[in-house]
């Protein structure tokens, strides 16, 4: 009777001991999916997955990258973007001066210090020169205006409008054109430019600057006026206002 009865307990006993041991399969495979899970949802997890971003279909798949010719092929669209852009504010396309934004360009602020600013829009303003030389009597003539040689330009004041921080890596298309002022006939020696700075990344207008420049007999060391071949090479590209 004992062992029968041992028997029937022991026999009884089987199914018990394989449903336990199925519930706690059930309950670490649940643990285990749902770590897992909350591990796809944590930022800081090298298995997070921002929202609507897919994983991997299998462990073996490797990770798709951007190849160096299509982040070409992407910067160089953007920079004809920015180049249509900048010829609808009214500057002309091959006036544009490309000016690479540098890691030491910025300040404690993270951001490209106000007063570089007035550096990247003189390289723009002198590249405007020399294309204003070359159209004047060639590579002579634009060297005789980036050195003072008979009549050139001279700064007398400039203003800078910020509109948005700029932050390495970025290019800045900047450009000049003339602009007319009520003044002009008061003072004929007296240009006034209007420049605009346009971020590649960004697609946006980070800066606007508005100059004025006098026309300089530097034989003479005074001002005047240049005559009209200068003030029509000027304008050649440009509609007056």
């Amino acid at each position: 009777m004992l062992l029968s009865s041992g028997l029937r307990f022991v026999l009884a006993s089987k199914p018990c001991l394989g449903s336990a041991v199925s519930q706690c399969q059930s309950r670490l495979s649940s643990s285990s999916i749902k770590r897992l899970q909350d591990a796809f949802r944590d930022p800081s997890s090298p298995y997070y997955l921002a929202p609507g971003e897919q994983g991997p279909a299998s462990p073996d798949e490797k990770p798709v990258s951007e190849s160096p010719q299509e982040s070409i092929n992407d910067f160089d669209a953007l920079l004809e973007k920015g180049k249509k852009e900048m010829s609808r504010a009214g500057f002309h396309i091959p006036f544009i001066w490309q000016q690479v934004v540098e890691w030491g360009d910025h300040d404690a602020f993270q951001h490209v210090n106000n007063v570089r600013y007035v550096r990247y829009f003189e390289n723009s303003r002198i590249n405007w020169m020399t294309c204003l030389g070359n159209r004047l009597g060639g590579p002579a003539k634009a060297d005789a205006l980036l050195k003072g040689k008979g009549i050139s330009l001279i700064m007398k004041s400039i203003e800078v409008k910020y509109r948005r921080p700029v932050t390495f890596p970025d290019t800045l298309l900047i450009s000049h054109r003339p602009t007319k002022s009520p003044n002009d006939a008061l003072d004929p020696a007296t240009c006034r430019l209007s420049s605009s700075a346009y971020s590649v990344r960004q697609q946006a207008f980070v800066a606007h600057c508005n100059e004025s420049v006098v026309w300089y007999d530097y034989d003479n060391l005074r001002k005047c006026f240049p005559g009209q071949e200068y003030i029509d090479a000027m304008w050649e590209h440009f509609l007056e206002e």
